[in-house]
């Protein structure tokens, strides 16, 4: 290893033995779980989620968890030349030789580094040919929602938030004997526990015209809908994370103040799949504040939400905290349109580099077809406020190919950047800054747009290239064409879609999410070579009585509710946030889960 790491660009992805990172003795452990990102360490460290995993089971006794990530490319060599199969960074033991590999799906384009990874392990890619010798292949995280393109080669899936299911299946697997135990009839007792998904239990039929028939459950043990698992009370933060020897990208202690989004963006996945609504109290932020940085010696420390500026007590919550900690950098990575926000900002920056705030449609009429709830007016008072505080540099994020979208509507993008502009240069002069980033709508799982067909490469294009021209002066970035179609793709795809994925990793895709190793047209070789087309799945408009793939398995919210959703969206009704207004019956109440 040490010969191999000279031989690579940033060693310190693959060494291990960071400040917090634990290192537990096997033989006193009996259940051993890997906890796989499916991305570069850089990354992986950044997601929350996993750190959550790691510090809650590693507080068990019996218990241990290690991590991996994607090796990059010139290590994935190194490792295959030398023959070393890929290795947890704790312990540098064989993946293969874990009880569970957990990876956490976030990002449809990271399918790939799955199946690379599990190669790289030595595992075998399909959960049909693995036995008792092998670990549990299992996944967790928002792109599980739709299992089925990558259900082939998982044997479970946990749907929903995963503090207490991962805890029922240890003890499943406990009971049972660990491994060697009957691997059959260990998934059959697995898919009885709520918010686990076997796909193997089940078996998916098509129509004649290619849209899914039917997916029913082939065991006694398999529930012909899968409901995610909501914990009611979060569990608490970590306040020892690992302090990596690298930077990262999210490189700052955090603290998730709130979980879930009752605002409602009709786009939003996030919104949908997280609800209900749970806060953190003051008191417990503050005391987990105090523990974190002394923990890690932090100097900036995240206030993590979907909508931060919402938390009831945010604005004693980041008072108290600058008081407490007068040269702690703290961030807010989820602000309202409004001046609270800015004022919230001000109170707590320590350098005025620049906020960011989401409009995400040039025209009103378009925010109400996407249930914003914001007006030009409240985006331009609040750029008068951080201009007017201060600030500089303002970034606004909006989306093209939202439906019902007009030629007008991405005008309104060009009106509404420099209005915005020119109130920075009365405030800013030439210091003042407007960057402009455009995503192209991937309708997802789950999410009221989810019958839309994504818009199209043609007229997509001449939009970017409209974009490009009348913004001159003002930073503009936006997303591939090409990348767009496949994750819609991906993310709406059936069964059928995972001999796509394994054939183009076979041709050699992999970090399909980094521009330099995007393969457009490999990835539609692969279509090609399985009989797929992925218009058929992106650009597709769905009806409402169709089966859509995701079907079974429930996301907590009614498909009634999400349909209603979308037929407003066609009249541009708003649909107000329920923590402000009356019950929206989502459907959250049914499940006991609260609202």
């Amino acid at each position: 290893m040490d010969r191999i790491l000279r031989k690579v660009a940033r060693p310190g992805r693959y060494v291990g033995g960071e400040w917090n990172s634990i290192v537990k003795d096997w033989r006193e452990n009996e259940v051993r779980l890997a906890l796989a990102y499916p991305d570069v360490y850089e990354i992986g460290m950044s997601n929350f989620g996993l750190q959550i995993l790691y510090d809650l089971l590693n507080r068990r006794d019996g218990i241990v968890a290690e991590r991996c990530y994607a090796p990059w490319t010139d290590m994935e060599a190194e490792l295959r030349k030398q023959g070393i199969p890929l290795f947890s960074l704790e312990s540098r033991r064989p993946l293969a030789d874990f009880d569970f590999v957990g990876f956490s799906l976030s990002y449809e384009l990271i399918f790939t580094n799955v199946l690379n990874m599990l190669n790289l392990a030595g595992i075998p890619l399909l959960a049909a040919e693995r036995d008792a010798r092998h670990p549990l292949v299992i996944a967790g995280g928002s792109a599980c929602y739709n299992a089925e393109p990558m259900a082939d080669f998982f044997d479970l899936f946990a749907i929903g938030e995963g503090e207490e299911v991962i805890l029922d299946l240890v003890e499943l697997y406990r009971g049972a004997g660990g491994k060697g135990a009957d691997r059959t009839a260990l998934l059959r007792q697995a898919a009885t526990i709520p918010g686990i998904y076997v796909p193997s239990l089940y078996r998916v039929t098509y129509s004649q015209d290619g849209t899914v028939k039917e997916v029913t459950p082939t065991a006694p043990e398999a529930s012909p809908v899968i409901t995610r698992r909501i914990v009611k009370a979060l569990p608490p933060t970590p306040t020892m994370p690992i302090v990596p020897f690298m930077n990262v990208v999210h490189d700052r202690a955090m603290i998730e103040i709130q979980r879930g989004c009752t605002r409602g963006c009709r786009f939003c996945q996030a919104g949908m799949i997280y609800r209900p609504v749970r806060e953190r109290s003051k008191e417990e932020i503050l005391r987990t504040a105090n523990e974190l940085l002394a923990n890690t010696g932090a100097e900036e420390l995240s206030l993590v939400s979907l909508s931060t500026s919402d938390h009831s007590e945010i604005e004693g919550i980041v008072r108290e905290l600058a008081a407490r900690h007068p040269n702690l950098n703290i961030s807010l990575p989820s602000l309202r349109i409004d001046s609270f926000s800015v004022a919230l900002a001000e109170s707590i920056q320590r350098r005025k580099t620049g906020l960011t705030f989401a409009p995400e449609a040039g025209t009103q009429r378009l925010r109400d077809v996407i249930n914003k709830g914001v007006t030009e007016d409240d985006l331009l008072k609040t750029a008068e406020a951080a201009y007017g505080r201060g600030w500089s540099q303002i970034k606004l994020y909006f989306m093209i190919g939202l439906p019902t979208e007009t030629m007008e509507d991405v005008e309104g993008i060009v009106d509404l950047a420099r209005k915005v502009k020119s109130v920075g240069r009365r405030h800013q002069g030439h210091r003042a800054q407007v960057s402009v980033s455009v995503a192209t709508l991937i309708p997802k799982p789950d999410s009221p747009f989810q019958w839309v067909g994504q818009e199209r490469p043609e007229t997509v294009r001449p939009k970017q290239e409209y974009l490009k021209q009348m913004l001159r002066g003002i930073r503009f970035s936006w997303h591939d064409p090409e990348s767009s179609l496949l994750e819609a793709a991906l993310s709406r795809g059936d069964r059928r879609m995972g001999k796509v994925v394994l054939r183009a990793w076979q041709m050699g895709c992999k970090f399909d999410a980094w521009s330099e190793h995007q393969k457009p047209d490999v990835w539609l070789q692969a279509f090609h070579d399985e009989g797929l087309d992925p218009a058929f799945y992106a650009y597709r408009q769905r009806s409402l009585d169709e089966v859509l793939p995701w079907d079974h398995i429930a996301g907590g919210i009614t498909r009634k509710f999400v349909a209603r959703e979308y037929e407003r969206s066609a009249q541009g009704e708003l649909t107000p946030d329920c923590r402000s207004g009356k019950c929206s019956a989502c459907g959250l109440r049914q499940l006991g889960a609260g609202c």
